[in-house]
């Protein structure tokens, strides 16, 4: 693959998540359990077809030498579908602005987590970085009264997803296809208590919501696997360059399209973490050349 094609997936995905609050504000007639319900389930039927047609045909080996990756993609995918439920009840409720600061903070938080766990070496501009985005949560929890939780659970679960996919060695289509179907039973069990799900109604199947649903899976996977056939064939760097795409999407998607206010304070704190990641993008840059 050339890179120029590399570098068009990789803003594909990169764009697509950053403009989903558009789609998650389409179907907002259903509760966040229902959208998290279809978007699972789609999922898992998409990944059950990816696997069909992907080469890697003995993907099982590794779970079946060792049945604890099972166990570990079971919590994963709960991690996940998690962060995918707050980020959804969120955007669905006025805060698109703290899902966009999380996803800021989230290769920051991936990289302390990477010094705290992998043991790996942080540098001096990473750890100026890191000062700062705390510096800026510090300055919101004194200056507006409230600690970002929504930012920093979604820029935590995420960063917690990763490290253990990481830490793994289950490839992507074969992971996520284990994290989804293992939560499918618990899915349709939540769905049947719901006395009042719109999606169990008849007159569901016969609306334009049903076809929005279904949309779930192809938006949820599709960025994914261009993102990793980009970051396969893309220097580093640029792949971190292009991870603030989807973070400042959702920044302008909240401020100029949904007008949620943004207050000096919140400026404030989004100043430092921009300030953090130049810092972050310069010092990435740098080991990258070395």
């Amino acid at each position: 693959m050339t890179k120029l094609r590399a570098l068009l997936l990789g803003i594909i995905a990169y764009i697509t998540w950053g403009l989903s609050p558009i789609y998650f504000k389409a179907i907002q007639q259903l509760s966040e359990s229902e959208i998290i319900i279809q978007r699972i389930v789609w999922s898992a039927v998409g990944c059950a077809i990816l696997l069909l047609f992907i080469k890697q045909k003995q993907w099982w080996k590794p779970l079946w030498q060792k049945p604890l990756y099972i166990w570990v993609l079971v919590f994963t995918g709960t991690l996940l579908s998690a962060n995918w439920l707050l980020y959804v009840w969120a955007i669905n409720h006025g805060f698109m602005l703290e899902v966009s600061l999380g996803y800021y903070i989230n290769p920051l938080i991936s990289v302390f987590l990477g010094m705290m766990i992998l043991k790996e070496k942080m540098r001096c501009l990473q750890w100026v970085a890191i000062a700062l985005a705390m510096l800026g949560v510090i300055i919101q929890i004194i200056l507006v009264g409230k600690l970002p939780w929504i930012s920093l659970l979604l820029g935590l679960s995420f960063s917690i997803y990763g490290l253990i996919r990481k830490m793994i060695p289950i490839k992507v289509i074969p992971g996520m296809t284990v994290e989804t179907w293992s939560l499918v039973p618990i899915c349709l069990i939540w769905l049947g208590l719901m006395p009042n799900a719109i999606t169990l109604q008849p007159i569901f199947w016969h609306s334009h919501l049903w076809w929005l649903c279904i949309f779930a899976g192809p938006l949820t996977l599709i960025p994914l696997i261009f993102f990793n056939l980009a970051a396969k064939n893309l220097p580093y760097s640029t792949i971190g360059f292009l991870q603030y795409f989807s973070p400042t999407l959702i920044f302008i998607l909240a401020v100029g399209y949904y007008n949620e206010p943004l207050n000096l304070y919140t400026l404030y704190t989004f100043g430092f973490i921009w300030l953090a990641l130049i810092l972050f993008s310069i010092d990435s840059l740098r080991a990258y050349k070395k």
